[in-house]
């Protein structure tokens, strides 16, 4: 099957189903999405696959919808491409294992903006909050994102009016890379308020991603759909204002199903607004953060480029996470070290040390040698 055959069976099961869709996603994994694509389209499918394409089987709208894309500048990404972001997305098929119900995979998604999805969604954070946002959430949501976009940290959020604009605007202004995941068509227009700041993340080197074809209108439940996306493609995902029920809320919810990492910031204890920022840390399903530095130590990483305004003269080693630090002191200068022996130094899990001993040798902290690790010289 050639690569435009493929392109064009997902947009079609795209059209036909509406996400997340499980039963389809599943079909299309087993069988691949061209054999899938036509056996839907005759019927020949089980129970679960008939039932959610029933009523949008015979909308074979795939020349609109690539034309429809083109208006808008957008073009379909599929797990079948290079810049498919699959290794963030591996954590809705791990935790569909798990049991999980809204952990599937999208089949395909729409993207507007040159930046590649896998780029754009490698190490990055997902900002979400109310969309009745108060001015001091808007403010530390725009200061966040400045913060972490002038980092090279890519910035995720929905559009929303309130502190998901907000975030993408702090990012824009840091020059950085935001990405606005939609719960409607790339092009649908909304929302409406929002249009001219869309076509900006667009021309920055950011993206507009959807999993709904061209034309496909806003919905409640589509938005609750999308959550799972931005919880997926990022990092972590830090809540700056939210009800005790929001879709943030959801989104933070999803993120901690997912294995992800959660924050929340603190906000007046006056504040509906913060309510449901403070009952996730009361539960602890969130960490508490205050500043760019604390997202970026949460998120476990290291080696992430320094605020230019605030960096100060520092050991090399001040950059490392906690994590990654107590793997760098349980090595040795002058002897090799097995994972094994580092993991019963660092006390950390072995799995944990095997996924941080490689980037600490990219960082420069680290040498793998014949029969182990050892520190680098110059990094002590």
């Amino acid at each position: 099957m050639s690569p435009d055959e493929v392109r064009q069976a997902r947009a079609y099961l795209l059209r036909v189903a509406e996400p997340p869709a499980p039963a389809l996603v599943a079909f299309v994994a087993e069988h691949g999405p061209v054999a899938a694509a036509a056996r839907v389209r005759r019927g020949d499918c089980p129970e679960g696959v008939l039932k959610a394409t029933e009523a949008r089987r015979g909308y074979d709208l795939v020349a609109q919808d690539f034309a429809r894309a083109a208006e808008a500048g957008a073009r379909l990404v599929v797990p079948e491409d290079d810049e498919w972001p699959a290794w963030p997305l591996l954590a809705l098929e791990l935790a569909a294992r798990r049991g999980v119900a809204e952990a599937v995979p999208p089949l395909a998604l729409w993207v507007a903006g040159e930046v590649a999805l896998g780029t754009a969604a490698d190490r990055a954070v997902a900002i979400v909050g109310a969309r009745a946002a108060t001015e001091y959430g808007e403010h530390h949501a725009a200061e966040f994102a400045y913060g972490l976009a002038g980092r090279s940290v890519p910035v995720f959020s929905g559009a929303a009016y309130g502190i998901d604009g907000a975030a993408h605007r702090g990012a824009l202004a840091a020059e950085g890379v935001t990405v606005a995941v939609l719960g409607c068509a790339v092009d649908a227009g909304y929302p409406a308020g929002h249009v001219t700041m869309l076509k900006r993340i667009v021309r920055s080197g950011g993206a507009v991603v959807s999993e709904y074809p061209p034309g496909v209108p806003p919905a409640r439940h589509r938005f609750l759909v999308r959550n799972r996306l931005i919880a997926a493609l990022t990092e972590g995902t830090l809540v700056v204002e939210a009800g005790r029920r929001s879709g943030a809320r959801n989104t933070a919810s999803t993120a901690g199903a997912l294995g992800k990492v959660v924050m929340a910031l603190p906000g007046p204890v006056s504040s509906g607004m913060s309510a449901g920022c403070h009952n996730l840390i009361r539960d602890a399903k969130a960490t508490l953060v205050s500043t760019v530095d604390e997202v970026l130590e949460t998120v476990g990483w290291f080696g992430v480029a320094e605020d230019p305004v605030s960096s100060r003269p520092k050991r090399r080693t001040d950059r490392l996470g906690p994590e990654a630090l107590r793997i760098f002191e349980a090595l040795a200068v002058r002897a090799d070290r097995s994972d094994a022996e580092v993991a019963a130094e660092s006390g950390l899990p072995l799995r944990r040390v095997r996924a941080l001993l490689p980037e600490l040798e990219i960082d420069g902290f680290a040498v793998r040698g014949e029969s182990g690790w050892r520190r680098r010289k110059e990094s002590a």
